[in-house]
C-alpha cells in the first residue's frame, strides 16, 4: 500500500495524528525534498529511510517505489507542504499504481488552496484550482482563454517573486474583479489583502502565496452590463438577424421588443 500523506503547509503543528502514525508505521518515505521532510520526520521522532522524488526525477523514481511496493512494502508519498498532487510530483506515481492495480490510498490534511479560499473571503461554493499560472506568455493566455469566463472562483499559486507580474496579468485578462492575497498560511504572519485586481493596497512580498479571484459574471449578468444598442450587436454577431436579435435581447430585459427596436433604428 502506498500513503498519500499531506503534511503542514506553514505550522509545523498542523498535520493530523493519522499522518504522524502513517508516516511512523511505514517502511519508506518519497519527499519532494528529503532535507525539508526530514526536519518534519525529526520534530515527531520519525526515523524511516527516504527517497528522493521530486519533479525531475518522478518518472527515474517512480520504478524504485513500484519495486519496493510489489516486494510488499508500505509506502508514503509526500510534498514539501500540502497535498501531493496539488501542483506537487505525484501524478506520474498514481498513474503508474493505477495501471499495475497497486492499492494506494489518501491521509487527508492541510491544502493550502482549501485555506486560502476561505481566508479569502470570496464564494466558496464553487470554485477552480488553477495552480501556477505558465511561465510562457503564449500558454499563459491560451490558459485563460479557458478560465477567464468560468463562473467559479479561481485560486492560483504564486512563488513571491512572480507575484506584482501575476497580479498585473490578471487585472489585463479578468478586469477589476475582487481579489483576495494570502500569504503565509498557517504561521505567525498569515496576512489576507483584500481589494479588487488593479487597486490592491500595499503589502509585504514574502513567503509562498495564493491569489483568489471573485468568479466571472454569468453570462446574463453580463450581457445587462451592456448597452441596448451592444445587447443587439452580441446576437448580430453571431449570426442572428437584427430582428431576432432585437427578439432575443427584448426577452434578456424583459421588456417589450418594439422598445428595443426605437433604440435600436441606426443600426
Amino acid at each position: 500500500m502506498l500513503y498519500i500523506v499531506a503534511t503542514p503547509i506553514g505550522n509545523l503543528g498542523e498535520i493530523t495524528y493519522r499522518a504522524v502514525e502513517t508516516l511512523k508505521s511505514v517502511d519508506f518515505i518519497a519527499a519532494e525534498d528529503t532535507r525539508h521532510t526530514g526536519e518534519l520526520l525529526n520534530k515527531y521522532g520519525i526515523k524511516k529511510p527516504l527517497i528522493s522524488y521530486h519533479k525531475f526525477s518522478e518518472k527515474a523514481s517512480t520504478g524504485a517505489i513500484l519495486e519496493r511496493l510489489e516486494k510488499g512494502q508500505n509506502g508514503a508519498l509526500v510534498s514539501d507542504a500540502g497535498m501531493p498532487l496539488i501542483s506537487d510530483p505525484g501524478s506520474a506515481l498514481v498513474d503508474a499504481l493505477v495501471e499495475k492495480g497497486l492499492e494506494y490510498t489518501v491521509v487527508s490534511g492541510a491544502c493550502a488552496c482549501i485555506n486560502a479560499l476561505v481566508l479569502s473571503g470570496l464564494d466558496c461554493s464553487s470554485f477552480l484550482m488553477c495552480g501556477f499560472l505558465p511561465d510562457k506568455a503564449g500558454e499563459r493566455n491560451k490558459f485563460m482563454d479557458k478560465v477567464a469566463d468560468v463562473e467559479s472562483t479561481l485560486v492560483f499559486y504564486c512563488p513571491p517573486h512572480d507575484v506584482e507580474a501575476n497580479l498585473e496579468f490578471l487585472f489585463e485578462r479578468l478586469g477589476d474583479r475582487k481579489v483576495s492575497v494570502v500569504r503565509e498560511i498557517s504561521k505567525i504572519h498569515e496576512q489576507v489583502i483584500r481589494g479588487r485586481l488593479g487597486s490592491l493596497p500595499p503589502f509585504t512580498v514574502k513567503g509562498e502565496m495564493v491569489i483568489v479571484v471573485e468568479k466571472a459574471k454569468s453570462k446574463a449578468d453580463r450581457l445587462m452590463g451592456l448597452s441596448v444598442k451592444e445587447h443587439v450587436k452580441h446576437y448580430m454577431s453571431l449570426g442572428y438577424d437584427k430582428k431576432e436579435a432585437i427578439k432575443k435581447t427584448a426577452a434578456d430585459r424583459k421588456v417589450a421588443k418594439s422598445e428595443i427596436y426605437a433604440e435600436t433604428l441606426s443600426l
